[in-house]
């Protein structure tokens, strides 16, 4: 989530000087070539099986095809940190994809944990006035990669038992940089060739292949394993989190009161969704101590 937060941020240096689609295509060709190479190194290529194409063909197209679409887009019309609120409402829609795909069941303390969240991302993004502070064609644009993480992750839960984390991330990064060549070559080609790199635009789009499409992907998919679909998006709501502290030292962007208080309800949130399993933990504590002391 320290990953995904920051890519908001270097996602927005990295929009002064391409296009959306520019920056996901290259970030995507990064990546697969990064991931390529260790899978290569580390001998731990797995076969896909017939049947699972059709899974990672769709897994790709919901993520990163129409996830990145949507986010980059509307981090041309909002700010890195109202993009990264609206990003945190994954979370609030999880429980019911996860149902529809998976049968997962959804403990109180999650439903808890996420209307408390939600009302920390409300306080962000609503003015006085409860009217938006941010462009509706930008939201429109995050809420497009909302719909498309909540699919991703019922997806992802239908390959985690039989590849590899970093299987799945190779294969899905490769696929979606094939979705995004034909926009790149068609829409922004010729603007792309006109931008002459500099140090903090390469540096920018080192960092979003790297950490945010290898490494925060790895991570977030063996989350998933472990923990579920629920439980693991729970805590994207720390995304605002972090894009809110380092766009405030690295983009300058206003650090109010408004955003402070809807942070902390937002942590607040994922303790509250994470009680049972921190009661859980308590109580093998209590019956370890127990049995040492018998």
């Amino acid at each position: 989530m320290l990953f995904w937060g920051l890519t908001f941020v270097w996602s927005k240096i990295a929009l002064g000087y391409y296009e959306p689609i520019t920056i996901i295509f290259i970030r995507l060709v990064i990546s697969s070539a990064i991931l390529a190479l260790i899978v290569k190194l580390l001998g731990k290529q797995q076969k896909i099986d017939r049947n699972d194409h059709k899974w990672f063909f769709l897994l790709a197209l919901t993520q990163p095809f129409f996830y990145f679409l949507g986010e980059n887009y509307g981090l041309k019309y909002v700010s890195s940190t109202i993009s990264s609120v609206i990003i945190a409402t994954i979370p609030l829609f999880s429980p019911f994809a996860a149902f529809i795909f998976t049968r997962e069941k959804t403990s109180i303390f999650s439903w808890l944990g996420i209307l408390v969240s939600f009302a920390g991302i409300l306080i962000m993004i609503l003015n006085p006035d409860f009217s938006l502070n941010a462009d509706p064609k930008g939201i429109a644009f995050l809420f497009l990669a909302v719909f498309s993480a909540v699919i991703y992750s019922a997806f992802i839960k239908k390959l985690t038992d039989k590849y590899t984390s970093l299987t799945i991330i190779a294969r899905q990064n490769l696929l979606g940089a094939i979705y995004f060549l034909p926009l790149f070559l068609f829409f922004d080609f010729e603007s792309f060739i006109l931008v002459v790199p500099t140090q903090s635009l390469i540096l920018a789009i080192l960092q979003l292949a790297v950490f945010g499409s290898c490494l925060a992907y790895i991570f977030f998919i063996m989350a998933v394993a472990k923990l579920g679909m629920v439980k693991a998006n729970i805590f994207t709501n720390l995304i605002p989190v972090f894009t809110a502290v380092f766009s405030y030292f690295v983009l300058f962007e206003i650090f109010n009161i408004q955003k402070i208080s809807g942070i902390i309800l937002v942590v607040m949130g994922i303790v509250v969704s994470q009680t049972r399993e921190i009661m859980q933990l308590m109580n093998r504590g209590r019956v370890k101590s127990s049995k040492i002391q018998l």
